[in-house]
């Protein structure tokens, strides 16, 4: 059990919390504030608990310096003012003495937002590769460290594992929440537990299946690692994406669990992939050479209605089509129809999935959707994450 932010004395403490604020921004304005929101309650706790709040997070993937422009993290700063109903100072350095004075003038309850983690990724990827020196002095800021960006908890960074290691260290409460809701379905799911799987390849979901076969009831396959497995089945795909190297683990999968992996029985295709192309369903059996499969049919997703009904867990990750065009959605959302109404822990494993069901309307009846597409994963691999296993266990003295 690791300490949690509860653990420690924070009065008048600089306490440094890792959060996730990684949002989309365009033309400087935030398109969706949810992972702010996520982490109030832990900035919150900190803030009436008496300490001196510095916070970090990174934004964006920085390779040049031009890309400092676009994934500054002054709106977030901004946004974070108005949900806090409070003044978040904002520090436009990563290091330097503008940001010691301004971590030392700090008074207990103030909030201090320091610039993008990886604007140091731009000298040798400092940040994310964990840069020893960097970790030193970022830990130097500060007098305890907590994690409650589980997003990033699977990387090996300065900014989470570099500092935890050197300072006190704790998770906050959207970690906390996050194992707790992962852990319960991979060690006590109730059942019938199926799983829902999308996205695009196979090699990418290689590790959730491996562990999730030996746990789930079923797992029900769609997206573009559908036509994978449907290849592996000797079975016609056009010209639908297909993941060569993993049809050797697809057809060992199928041959192990074929009563366990449920597929597609039908397809939407299209010769081309764009907006208000013209479109067919047929069997999978009748995909022709020049098709393109990009969503499931009504009848895979009747079926797949037949075991989400008499689900008590289920856990998806990964879109059923190509849900980045409305066309391709039409499968992704008759499922989120599907959960809506059923009496059943579901659990949305992050990333373009939880993107997509906010986007359709149905975040609001899903149990829990994770913050982490990455680290979910990797959780729900059985993986150990680096940047939670190196917090402080809570009988360390």
């Amino acid at each position: 059990m690791k300490k949690t932010i509860r653990d420690f004395n924070l009065n008048e403490k600089k306490v440094i919390i890792r959060v996730d604020f990684n949002v989309p921004i365009k033309d400087s304005i935030i398109q969706d504030d949810n992972r702010i929101k996520q982490s109030l309650k832990t900035i919150n706790y900190a803030i009436d608990n008496g300490a001196k709040v510095i916070l970090m997070s990174h934004l964006g993937r920085i390779k040049e310096e031009k890309d400092k422009i676009k994934n500054t993290l002054e709106p977030v700063a901004l946004r974070l003012s108005e949900l806090l109903g409070k003044e978040v100072i904002f520090v436009t350095e990563t290091r330097g003495k503008i940001l010691e004075d301004e971590i030392n003038n700090l008074q207990s309850r103030q909030v201090l937002l320091m610039e993008n983690t990886r604007f140091e990724d731009l000298n040798g990827e400092l940040e994310s590769s964990n840069d020893k020196e960097l970790s030193k002095y970022w830990a130097s800021l500060g007098d305890i460290f907590i994690n409650d960006a589980f997003a990033t908890s699977h990387r090996n960074h300065a900014s989470n594992v570099g500092i935890a290691s050197l300072l006190p260290s704790g998770i906050g409460f959207l970690i906390e929440k996050e194992i707790n809701v992962l852990s319960e379905v991979l060690e006590n799911p109730k059942r019938p537990f199926n799983v829902i799987l999308g996205g695009a390849k196979v090699k990418d979901k290689i590790g959730v299946i491996k562990n999730l076969v030996n746990i789930a009831d079923h797992i029900l396959i769609g997206g573009g690692m559908a036509y994978t497995f449907l290849k592996a089945s000797s079975l016609p795909i056009g010209k639908s994406l297909v993941d060569m190297e993993s049809i050797p683990f697809c057809k060992e999968m199928l041959e192990k669990y074929s009563d366990k992996i449920i597929l597609p029985i039908d397809s939407i295709n299209a010769k081309e992939i764009k907006e208000d192309v013209k479109t067919t369903e047929c069997f999978i059996s009748d995909i022709k050479e020049d098709d393109i499969g990009l969503d499931i049919g009504y009848g895979t997703t009747k079926i797949f209605k037949e075991y989400l009904l008499e689900s008590k867990t289920v856990v998806w990750n990964g879109t059923v089509g190509y849900s980045e065009i409305d066309l391709f959605a039409k499968g992704t959302k008759a499922l989120c129809e599907v959960l809506k109404d059923i009496d059943a822990t579901k659990i949305i494993g992050g990333g373009d999935t939880a993107s997509a069901i906010t986007n359709l309307g149905y975040s609001d009846y899903m149990t829990y959707i994770s913050t982490g597409g990455g680290a979910s994963l990797e959780y729900l691999e059985g993986k150990k994450l680096p940047g939670i296993e190196v917090i402080s266990d809570k009988d360390e003295k």
